[in-house]
């Protein structure tokens, strides 16, 4: 995806975990966090913590999502998705993507990934793996700020 792009449709989950969402709901009110993960990648792990802070720091205020990417076989277990959101304190909902449709709608490669959109639903930043989530913080503030004016 491209800056400025808008958000693509929320289709082709496998499952859905935690209440399924449609892009109509993320559209209109407030910023969104689309977060792209795997079980089987111990960065998305290490970063879950500080996801749920921004969650519950910005729960009125931020849309939280993650989209559960398999990287092999092994991390199509729904069980042991379900486990490690567990685990991990995912509350948000979580689109599991074992035929990648949304993976590729994004055009995504890569976990830990993180598309954060405007209130009007265009991508607004973009960033993979440990690029900071001091960062993203920032972005999520900006976009939280221009919304005040």
């Amino acid at each position: 995806m491209k800056l400025r792009e808008q958000m693509p449709e929320l289709y082709g989950a496998t499952t859905w975990l935690n209440g399924r969402v449609e892009k109509e709901d993320l559209i209109g009110e407030k910023p969104t966090i689309i977060h792209f993960w795997s079980i089987s990648c111990r960065v998305c792990k290490d970063e879950m913590p500080y996801l749920n802070n921004f969650r519950n720091q910005y729960k009125d205020r931020l849309n939280i999502i993650a989209v559960h990417m398999p990287r092999s076989e092994e991390d199509r277990n729904l069980q042991q998705i379900k486990k490690v959101a567990a685990q991990h304190g995912m509350t948000q909902s979580i689109f599991v993507d074992d035929n990648l449709k949304l993976t590729e709608a994004f055009g995504n490669q890569f976990v830990p990934a993180y598309y954060v959109f405007d209130k009007e639903g265009r991508l607004r930043h973009f960033q993979t793996d440990r690029s900071g989530m001091n960062m993203l913080k920032k972005r999520i503030n900006r976009l939280l700020n221009e919304m005040r004016r």
